[in-house]
């Protein structure tokens, strides 16, 4: 009958979850009065690429170098109608060089990030990572995510879903202080963060590698050795987000349920929990590789607009907390 709704067997109301992304917007707006970062960016010979540096100079992010072959710089510029002519341009033969060229570019301060372009991720980092090069620390280097969903309460960081394959314990905790220095540059926070180490259960388990690195870790944090953060783990996934969950299994715990960082055993499970946040559960998600001299931007060709836009706003709050810390 018109105007009358028809049950079904099983009929119920829908769950739904409003994301309002007031926390990008929050992030976004922290940048608004900090200068344009200088950001060589790699091999941008193709639309996705200068659009990506195009959308961040507009919102004031970044001021592109672009570092590539010129014809074929132009020549994408033209075809998409993106005026390149009030930016530096800086020639190389191919994508190769251009990721040796920006590092040299950041080596000598000319670029305070790096930002790939249309070359491939392992490409982009070889120069950077390579143990001649001048943007190496005392630090591995590591990716992370931050991401926002409208089912958790604050924005949370996953890594490494890039760079590190399959860490030991040394890369781990280098991976934790990464997150922790990034996490500290956006969240404006000084307390310490809150490190969840996942693995696929919550007690050690000596034939479980991932719950004895996530042991040795606490320790370690414990002791000094990484600071700037409350470590806990082992933890299972649905105890590390779920203060309900941990509840349920006796863990007491200051980061099961709240948790700012969650490290993931290896890179199949963090490129995994990544894309299901960002596919799926449509979070905001922006990334940064740290650990060297400069943060690196990995903007994709499957990514939104906002997540470029916020990959590029992590870089602008790290590259300021790097310098405070150089500073002090």
């Amino acid at each position: 009958m018109k105007g009358r709704r028809q049950a079904f067997p099983g009929d119920e109301p829908a769950d739904v979850q409003i994301h309002l992304h007031r926390r990008y917007h929050s992030v976004m707006e922290s940048c608004r009065d900090l200068q344009p970062l200088v950001t060589a960016v790699v091999h941008p010979v193709d639309r996705a690429a200068l659009e990506a540096a195009r959308d961040a100079a507009d919102e004031g992010l970044i001021t592109p170098v672009l570092v590539g072959p010129r014809g074929r710089i132009r020549g994408a510029a033209e075809a998409c109608g993106i005026d390149i002519s009030q930016w530096r341009m800086v020639d190389a033969r191919h994508s190769h060089e251009a990721a040796d060229l920006a590092v040299k570019l950041a080596a000598a301060r000319e670029a305070g990030a790096i930002m790939k372009g249309s070359l491939h991720t392992d490409e982009l980092l070889q120069p950077i990572v390579a143990r001649s090069s001048p943007l190496r620390t005392e630090r591995r280097l590591s990716h992370a995510y931050a991401m926002d969903t409208a089912g958790y309460h604050k924005w949370l960081l996953v890594t490494d879903a890039v760079v590190n394959i399959a860490p030991d314990l040394e890369a781990k905790a280098d991976i934790v202080r990464n997150a922790v220095d990034l996490w500290r540059a956006f969240s404006g926070s000084r307390e310490p963060a809150k490190v969840a180490v996942l693995a696929a259960i919550e007690f050690v388990n000596p034939r479980m590698a991932a719950t004895i690195d996530a042991a040795a870790l606490c320790k370690m944090a414990d002791r000094g050795q990484i600071q700037g953060c409350i470590i806990d783990g082992p933890l299972a996934f649905d105890n590390a987000v779920s203060r309900e969950a941990a509840e349920q299994k006796g863990i007491v715990s200051p980061v099961a349920g709240d948790p700012d960082i969650l490290l993931v055993p290896d890179i199949e499970a963090g490129n995994i929990l990544a894309k299901q946040l960002t596919f799926i559960d449509r979070a905001d998600a922006g990334g940064l590789v740290m650990g060297g001299v400069v943060p690196v931007m990995l903007a994709s060709r499957a990514d939104s607009l906002r997540t470029r836009l916020l990959s590029c706003a992590l870089g602008v709050l790290a590259a300021r907390e790097a310098e405070g810390r150089r500073g002090e």
